[in-house]
């Protein structure tokens, strides 16, 4: 190798989703607003790349609480939910589109005294989408 070389790491595939706490009480129509715009909700506690969900759950959920310092304490029972995007938001390989952030923050802006999350997206293993969902 070169001085000065970095060797490019291949990324395994992913999932760009965000990171949301939920109050269980919205849960429910925050999935059905969310879901008309093809984008899929995603529980933690019951995501299929989750060898222990409830655990794992606990953990996010802790985290997400303790970062934001008495901030988000109202969150400490709420459900984490990982929000990713449907194949109507994908062009090939190429990042998602500015619009489909938006259309994201707007729906979770509309939730606002039942949802806490920060404006960023991070990435999960794939998320097996349903059959009948991906059409």
């Amino acid at each position: 190798m070169w001085p000065g070389y970095r060797a490019r790491v291949k990324r395994e595939p992913h999932e760009t989703v965000a990171t949301v706490l939920v109050d269980p009480v919205a849960l429910r129509d925050l999935e059905l607003a969310l879901m008309v715009l093809d984008l899929h909700v995603w529980p933690v506690r019951t995501a299929p790349i989750c060898v222990d969900g409830p655990r794992q759950e606990f953990q996010l959920r802790r985290r997400l609480v303790e970062q934001h310092r008495g901030a988000w304490d109202a969150a400490a029972t709420w459900t984490p939910v990982w929000i990713g995007f449907g194949a109507g938001w994908r062009v090939g390989d190429e990042p998602l589109p500015w619009e489909a952030h938006r259309t994201l923050w707007r729906v979770l802006d509309a939730f606002t005294a039942h949802v806490r999350f920060r404006r960023r997206l991070g990435g999960v293993p794939r998320l097996p989408v349903p059959e009948d969902v991906a059409r």
